[in-house]
């Protein structure tokens, strides 16, 4: 394999980690849970809720947060996409 394709590859799966797992921790604070029976649950809601943020395009997640922390209904409001 190429080293221009092994440098692709390794930078497609770096973005993939900034683009999820990082966000995760950031806005929904994951490193910090105290959630200790079935946690994998609790992270595939929090991408749920990421992903339903994203289809209707939100740019700052931890300010969507915020807003639907204060109004539930701005969060019952999305669209489907």
């Amino acid at each position: 394999m190429p080293a221009a394709a092994v440098g692709a590859a390794i930078r497609n799966h770096r973005g993939i980690e900034n683009r999820s797992h990082y966000l995760r921790d950031v806005s929904f604070f994951e490193d910090h849970s105290r959630i200790r029976t079935k946690p994998g649950h609790f992270a595939r809601f929090r991408t749920f809720a990421l992903n339903i943020m994203r289809a209707n395009g939100t740019t700052n997640v931890s300010r969507e947060l915020y807003i639907n922390a204060l109004n539930p209904h701005h969060a019952l409001a999305y669209r489907r996409a």
